[in-house]
């Protein structure tokens, strides 16, 4: 029996969504200046607080680990609608939604409704690493927004601070990401600061610690109060991304009980080692890693929509 056209045109329409790739050269022709206008505007949003590249690529990584990386984490409440910024590991803590806000305007302005948000998170959390002295990699382009969130997702999959090994392996084998994978994506932690209430337990319980560097901490965080006193997770270079924070629990001088949980006599310890002895290395792998998180899930093709406001649905 011969197809009826709309019945091809379903067929066809369907075959595109699925052979949809993301791909580096996604906005070749339909708006060249995408990733120019984005990283000037990222250099501007660090150079003004070097602490917003750590929170770009933050977001990026929380965007990812919830409904794969479909911008769902930039949704705002509404009446009728739950997002994930209220979540556990988000409240009080994701930043730089105004500096992506700011992108995302400036990109409308240049070709409208054609870059997504989730896109704008990838490419910012690239050029927010090259900002502060990190390695560079090439973006896959194409991914497309979502017109939902998952506040229970977020609180259930992104990994806690006081997470065991065991845990954050199996938090990042959920989401396609081996153990290898997991201990790069984590040297992300030598940027960025974190709140004192994520930390207090291991800088006054746990034994595994530096005295040092224990007693340097707990200046900025006392046993009780002061939860949003920050400090950041790479004590010697903050700002600067390179491979310090291996070296830093090698030295026992992991600032959350996560952080020193990859290195504690388990099986990530050879690679935490290889990281502190081999920056080059680490760099190399960190850009591979990445590319491979930020493939989680997109969506392509004719799902989701391109937001004209990366905080609400069209």
């Amino acid at each position: 029996m011969a197809s009826s056209p709309l019945l091809m045109a379903l067929l066809l329409a369907l075959a595109a969504v699925a052979s949809a790739q993301l791909s580096p050269t996604f906005y070749a022709t339909s708006c060249p200046n995408a990733l120019s206008t984005i990283k000037a505007a990222v250099q501007s949003a660090v150079a003004n607080e070097k602490r917003m590249g750590a929170s770009l690529l933050r977001l990026h990584f929380h965007d990812c680990f919830v409904q794969g990386c479909d911008g769902s984490v930039l949704l705002d409440d509404t009446s009728s609608f739950t997002g994930e910024k209220t979540a556990g590991p988000n409240q009080n803590s994701l930043r730089g939604f105004d500096v992506v806000d700011n992108i995302k305007k400036q990109v409308e302005a240049i070709c409208n409704q054609t870059v997504s948000c989730a896109d704008i998170l990838a490419v910012a959390a690239r050029d927010s690493v090259v900002a502060l002295g990190g390695p560079t990699w090439t973006v896959k382009l194409g991914r497309r927004d979502s017109t939902t969130a998952s506040l229970s997702q977020a609180n259930s999959d992104i990994p806690s601070p006081a997470s065991n090994l065991s845990a954050l392996i199996s938090s990042f084998s959920k989401k396609g990401l081996s153990t290898t994978d997991m201990v790069t994506l984590s040297g992300a932690h030598t940027i960025g600061q974190a709140r004192c209430t994520v930390f207090r337990s291991r800088i006054y319980n746990e034994t595994n610690i530096d005295a040092s560097f224990a007693s340097s901490v707990k200046s900025n965080c006392p046993s009780t109060g002061g939860d949003n006193n920050l400090s950041p997770l790479d004590l010697q270079t903050p700002t600067t991304f390179d491979n310090d924070y291996y070296n830093n629990l090698v030295n026992k001088k992991g600032l959350m009980h996560s952080d020193q949980q990859l290195f504690n006599g388990g099986s990530t310890d050879s690679q935490v080692s290889s990281y502190n002895s081999n920056p080059s290395k680490f760099a190399s792998d960190f850009a591979v890693a990445i590319v491979k998180m930020g493939d989680i899930s997109p969506l392509t093709g004719t799902q989701g929509q391109i937001r004209l406001n990366c905080r609400k649905t069209n």
